[in-house]
């Protein structure tokens, strides 16, 4: 790759910045309003909050199962960019299928969404990683612009999406976002050659063979295996991590529809508008991250990326204590400003910021070329725990408000409490364990 500015990047980051923007429109304007449609009695499935969590935790938690095979065909087979191409249109197939008022085409379409996410999603952050060299250090500002087109997209979807369901019905909000995924194949489409030439084309493994090498065959050096081995450490305590903030398409979005104040500046907020405050802190606060970032390596006084997750984990949980404080007064009866969640959500995108697009650079640095799809799937495999486990314990928000499970402070501020305590720990840990993690990885993220 030539030479280039720390600060300047290269066209193709910003089509794939767009075609992901309009594939997480899709995705989060259907999941803003997944559980209120299940548990609604007036068009939705009439389920209870833990049948509804437990879909959610499922559904969540196997689209980020499937980029493990995703990756594995996209390395051996098809490549990266037929990947992309499959698995938008499942995905925007899949949507479709949930517009369709009937049960048996709802449960098809959330199967299509998951195969469909799991060829797209590993795959597209793998080609933004293929457009920098090894030690470009414009990757980890890369990333964090990248998450913005995740955000953007979000954002939107958030809105439009359950406005839509709101006033028309909520097949309705689901077609919009399928067709927000058609808009973004149809990008990507039309503009592919253009921008990134021939990334992906080709899969990793084959590539190699084109070299006439014999890497693909042959063991693991022993600086790959360190470098794995940090990906798994790191993919632990990523579990922790999303386990807690994606509490946000379950029991925080209860929260908003139950016990907060949702008239705001003479405005009628709809419930599932409060995870949108997430996706626009993202859009704002990011280049600031990016800025840091960029600043902080140019001067050689970055933060390791352990230490970054540790913050991200800190942020977390002081997120969560500001939504124990809002849950503890809600526990009174009354309907509590919408101040609080705001700030929960401000304080997670602080964490998120300093986790998620960070964790998604380090992978495509320490994993071996020809095994690169494969390891961000597997990245993604500590996700499907994580979303797993999020559903789940968020099934018990009611069990642990009346206090079946555990009693501390009472009612739902317990409830929120318990990811302060494992957010903090899981920080600690991390931050005991940062200088052997950061020796694995060898100056290389």
């Amino acid at each position: 790759m030539p030479a280039a500015k720390l600060g300047r990047q290269p066209p193709g980051l910003f089509l794939l910045f767009g075609v992901e923007m309009w594939e997480r429109f899709s995705f989060y304007g259907m999941r803003a309003f997944l559980t209120l449609f299940l548990i609604s009695k007036a068009g939705g499935f009439g389920w209870s909050k833990e049948q509804a969590s437990h879909l959610y935790g499922w559904y969540q938690g196997l689209v980020y199962l499937t980029p493990l095979l995703g990756g594995y065909l996209a390395d051996r087979l098809i490549g990266t960019h037929r990947s992309v191409i499959i698995g938008g249109i499942v995905i925007a197939a899949g949507h479709f299928c949930l517009a369709v008022p009937a049960r048996p085409t709802f449960f098809l379409g959330l199967l299509l969404i998951i195969l469909g996410t799991g060829f797209f999603k590993s795959n597209i952050s793998t080609m933004v990683g293929q457009l920098y060299s090894e030690k470009d250090r414009r990757r980890d500002a890369a990333f964090t612009i990248f998450y913005m087109g995740i955000n953007l997209g979000a954002s939107m979807g958030q809105i439009v999406c359950p406005k839509l369901a709101d006033r028309w019905g909520w097949h309705v909000g689901f077609s919009a976002a399928g067709f927000g995924m058609v808009l973004g194949l149809v990008v990507y489409l039309i503009f592919k050659r253009r921008f990134l030439g021939t990334i992906g084309d080709i899969p990793a493994r084959r590539v190699h063979q084109a070299e006439k090498t014999s890497i693909a065959s042959q063991p693991l050096t022993k600086l790959e295996k360190q470098g794995i081995a940090a990906i798994a450490i790191l993919a632990f305590f990523n579990i922790f991590f999303w386990m807690a903030f994606e509490q946000a398409g379950s029991s925080m979005t209860f929260f908003a529809e139950e016990r907060t104040r949702r008239i705001f500046l003479g405005l009628n907020f709809l419930a599932p508008y409060f995870q949108s405050v997430n996706s626009i802190s993202v859009i704002l606060l990011a280049p600031v991250f990016a800025w840091m970032w960029t600043r902080l390596e140019a001067r050689g006084r970055a933060p390791s990326t352990p230490v970054r997750f540790a913050m991200g984990l800190f942020l977390l949980g002081a997120g969560f204590i500001v939504l124990v404080v809002g849950a503890r007064i809600s526990d009174s009866g009354i309907r509590v400003s919408p101040l609080w969640l705001i700030a929960t959500y401000v304080l997670h995108t602080c964490g998120e910021l300093c986790l998620s697009p960070i964790g998604l650079s380090m992978v495509t640095k320490l994993a071996p070329a020809r095994f690169a799809s494969l390891a961000m799937g597997a990245w993604f495999f500590s996700m499907f725990i994580s979303d797993l486990s999020a559903g789940f314990v968020a099934g018990t928000v009611e069990k642990v408000e009346h206090g079946q499970i555990f009693h501390v402070l009472g009612g739902q501020a317990d409830f929120f409490l318990m990811f302060v305590v494992s957010t903090f720990l899981a920080g600690t840990a991390l931050l005991a364990l940062a200088p052997a993690v950061k020796r694995l990885m060898a100056g290389r993220a």
